[in-house]
């Protein structure tokens, strides 16, 4: 069984404290064992979780940053992370995974959806949002996830009633679910299974996206 190591976060910590290109350079060989494991690991969850859904390839995100349009300039990530897309078009929803020192997460959803999904999405939750409130309610969901997060609009959406019951909701650009975890518990022997609970226990929010965006406003197909 594939684990994430000690070795990881000490080296993900050296590098957020030399997050600079000669440092890297010189530690780059213990850079690609860590990400080796990493990847194998990733790998593993892709391949045991495709029993229980049927996911797109895998994607791995590169340590290298892009710094063309951001003020932060340092050149690394201090993480590593991959997703796993759900097999459209009938299947909504992303999983994503990050290891990183003191901050690791689990989490999925919708993080930027195209302008015709989110219209889709606020037509629904504007028409009918009880199916939405049960499941993001739901005992299980608040166990793993406590709320819905995501960005959102000061005021509403253009076209939508600001004065709305379910404007909250309506309000949101992502929809997202999030899960933390401590360094002793990625470094667990259960961590893997930790995940896959994480993932499961996104389904029902996904499979009410995936409804949603697979039908228009009377329920039907559109695929």
């Amino acid at each position: 069984m594939k684990m994430i190591t000690q070795n990881t976060f000490d080296f993900l910590n050296q590098l957020n404290e030399n997050n600079n290109r000669d440092w890297f350079a010189d530690h780059k060989s213990e850079f690609q064992k860590i990400d080796k494991e990493a990847k194998s690991f990733f790998n593993e969850i892709y391949t045991d979780f495709q029993k229980d859904d049927s996911l797109e390839k895998i994607q791995f995100y590169r340590i290298y940053r892009d710094v063309r349009f951001s003020k932060d300039k340092t050149p690394y990530n201090k993480h590593l992370s991959a997703s796993y897309a759900r097999t459209k078009p009938m299947l909504r929803g992303g999983y994503y995974i990050r290891i990183e020192n003191n901050a690791s997460f689990v989490g999925g959803g919708f993080w930027e959806p195209n302008t015709e999904d989110l219209l889709r999405i606020r037509k629904e939750i504007e028409l009918d949002a009880s199916e939405l409130r049960e499941i993001i309610n739901e005992s299980t969901f608040k166990h793993f996830f406590g709320k819905l997060e995501g960005e959102e609009l000061k005021s509403a959406p253009r076209n939508f009633d600001k004065n709305h019951s379910d404007i909250d909701l309506i309000r949101k650009k992502q929809f997202l679910v999030s899960r933390s975890f401590t360094n002793e518990e990625v470094l667990a022997s259960n961590f893997k299974e930790e995940i896959i609970a994480t993932f499961k226990a996104m389904r029902p929010f996904f499979n009410y996206m995936s409804d949603v965006l697979t039908t228009n406003l009377n329920g039907e197909s559109i695929i």
